[in-house]
């Protein structure tokens, strides 16, 4: 599809919608739209892609809270689990249990259903490896640039002896008791008529296979314990709580299944001079009297470095300057642009004084311009009210 939809709007829920509904939108935007029912329909199909991306995020809470503050940037620029490019094998693995364990829809006897974790009307089970969660501590530099950090992780990893299939010969055999299909049915009688039910076999945990001899190495599982170093790009502008989503770079899934995601929670540290307030910097710049009075110039800093501003004379206490685009830029897919500079400027009023500079003050105490002006007083005053309103 060429630009995404909100995650509610494709399933057709509101945004406080419970878990339960959710669930139930999901699964009648999945029956509506499955590949069995709508064989050879593109368009279907990418329906059915775009409720299970919308559901992977929708049924996590921590994905959601993400989303309903943050929008797709808060999915890392990712959304789901993968968009349009996803496999269908996939999506049916995360979540054919959602219609009866096995993919299929159940009801009443006759009811062929719409096959399951792998398509058509076999559709073993894949495993999903878990996912990993890290941290990163980035610096507003590293925030306005966008950054790739390495991390090593500890982690289920492919049994290399095996290749990842578990089997020390390569060979599986088909169950024996689900006859390949990864799943069980028994009729049952009911005030409806006779109803089939249909669970996961419990002699193959719904692969639909066996192995008879098992990798000695990982005992048939497929997966080992090692460490891998692990790359995830950091997009610029990301802020404090967001999670960047690396797909496929979690634990690997037993017996070469789907690999889990990293989910990396950003943190990002305060700046020694510069204050975030969204896309936009603040800096508190404190003037001296003479500068504040006569005009000249001060040097501010910025994320690329300090720049100079032009005072203009006298320049009065709470005057705000704004320099545009010297902000942080906005995460890709939400917001737009650059934010601004926006420099607050104080007037340092010395304690101590020399005699000398006593008597200067002095002899300007009685000046007229010295004073304020009626009118200036009572923009003073409006300001200030305007500050606790």
């Amino acid at each position: 599809m060429a630009e995404k939809r909100d995650y509610y709007e494709v399933l057709g829920v509101s945004k406080n919608a419970s878990d339960a509904e959710i669930k139930a939108a999901y699964k009648k935007m999945a029956i509506k739209y499955h590949p069995d029912r709508n064989p050879g329909n593109k368009e279907a199909e990418e329906k059915f892609k775009e409720a299970a991306e919308a559901y992977d995020v929708l049924r996590d809470p921590q994905k959601r809270q993400q989303y309903d503050q943050f929008g797709f940037a808060g999915m890392g620029g990712q959304g789901g689990f993968g968009g349009a490019s996803m496999n269908m094998d996939d999506i049916f693995s995360m979540f054919g249990d959602i219609f009866g364990g096995r993919g299929g829809f159940g009801g009443f006897e006759g009811f062929s259903g719409f096959g399951g974790f792998g398509g058509g009307n076999t559709g073993h089970k894949t495993y999903k490896g878990a996912d990993l969660r890290l941290k990163v501590r980035l610096t507003l530099e590293e925030v306005a640039t966008g950054v790739t950090k390495k991390f090593k992780v500890r982690k289920n990893v492919t049994c290399t002896a095996c290749n990842g299939t578990g089997s020390a010969d390569g060979k599986k055999e088909t169950c024996s008791q689900c006859k390949g299909s990864g799943s069980v049915y028994k009729t049952i009688n009911s005030m409806f008529g006779r109803m089939q039910t249909q669970t996961v076999c419990p002699s193959c945990n719904g692969v639909g296979s066996t192995i008879k001899n098992k990798c000695p190495k990982c005992g048939g599982e497929g997966v080992v314990s090692g460490e891998e170093i692990i790359e995830v790009a950091i997009p610029a502008g990301v802020d404090d709580g967001m999670v960047v989503t690396a797909s496929g770079k979690g634990h690997a899934g037993k017996q070469n299944g789907v690999p889990g995601d990293i989910q990396v929670f950003i943190e990002v540290e305060p700046h020694k001079e510069l204050i975030r307030n969204g896309q936009n910097l603040e800096y508190n710049l404190l003037l001296d009297v003479p500068t504040a009075v006569l005009g000249g110039s001060a040097e501010v800093p910025t994320i690329d470095g300090k720049v100079k501003i032009k005072i203009e004379p006298g320049t009065q206490p709470g005057k705000i300057m704004r320099l545009r685009g010297k902000g942080l830029p906005a995460v890709s897919g939400y917001g737009y642009g650059y934010g601004d500079l926006i420099v607050n400027i104080g007037v340092y009023v010395p304690r101590d004084l020399s005699r000398e500079e006593k008597e200067m003050f002095e002899k300007m105490r009685n000046s007229e311009n010295m004073c304020p002006k009626a009118e200036e007083k009572d923009s003073f005053f409006r300001k200030f009210k305007k500050m606790f309103e």
